[in-house]
């Protein structure tokens, strides 16, 4: 099993969906677990959960669109070896659909709060000679998805952001590579569909699943694994690379 042990990890958005999965195995694996969340009591709730099973978990109730508070959490770490860049939110529309407080919402999340994480834990690596950053980018970043305007806009920024952090810090040791995964089955999932979909979730939930080409959804656990290996040192060769985890809908789903 990939372990991460005496490692510390920051994890945006940790304290539910793919965000908790990936916290959970971190913690399993040996990780002192810090998870960023703006919802506080999700966050201790899993913190929670990690040191009953024998980890070590820190929570911090925090809006990652506000770089001060993010660094603040920061600068009371000690180290830093792992940022996973999970937060995020959706929207769904079109173009049309999308007016200012939208785009402005998912873009303070979802881009910005990434950089301002980025912004925080970067010069931190430097310091201590290297480290390893995760992404959450998106299917959205490499094809069109209707209705997801905004989402896709923000998903692209964050799959040129792995790039960009990738290149410049390569001699300092510092690893940053993006997954991009397809439909994952996590409670915003069911949330969507009971929400506009009432009295048809299970025909709707069939639906969404059958859009993956290998015939259901992801699950966060799955997720999880690949961003475990990807922060391992098990991965030390591997940076600035983007990783579909997607069940074939980029390039099955023609």
């Amino acid at each position: 099993m990939l372990k991460l042990t005496g490692k510390t990890a920051l994890i945006t958005g940790g304290g539910s969906g793919i965000g908790k999965a990936i916290s959970l195995l971190f913690g399993q694996s040996g990780a002192i677990v810090h998870i960023l969340e703006l919802n506080h009591e999700a966050a201790e709730a899993v913190a929670k959960e990690i040191i009953a099973a024998g980890g070590a978990a820190f929570a911090h109730g925090v809006d990652v669109s506000e770089q001060a508070d993010v660094v603040k959490v920061i600068e009371g770490i000690d180290r830093i070896d792992v940022l996973v860049n999970n937060a995020g939110i959706a929207h769904v529309g079109n173009l049309e659909n999308c007016g200012t407080a939208d785009f402005d919402r998912v873009y303070n999340v979802n881009v910005k709060g990434a950089y301002n994480a980025l912004f925080g834990v970067v010069p931190l690596m430097k310091e201590q000679g290297g480290g390893a950053i995760l992404n959450m980018a998106s299917i959205a970043a490499h094809v069109g998805l209707a209705d997801r305007f905004a989402y896709s806009m923000s998903k692209g920024a964050i799959y040129a952001m792995t790039l960009s952090v990738a290149r410049d810090y390569l001699k300092d040791g510092i690893r940053c590579n993006s997954i991009s995964p397809a439909r994952v089955h996590t409670p915003f999932v069911d949330g969507f569909i009971a929400k506009n979909y009432p009295g048809k979730e299970e025909e709707m939930f069939a639906k969404l699943a059958a859009s993956q080409p290998i015939g259901r959804m992801a699950k966060p656990e799955e997720i999880a694994s690949l961003a475990l290996y990807l922060c391992s040192d098990e991965a030390g060769f591997i940076t600035g690379n983007d990783y579909p985890i997607d069940g074939g809908f980029i390039t099955l789903n023609n």
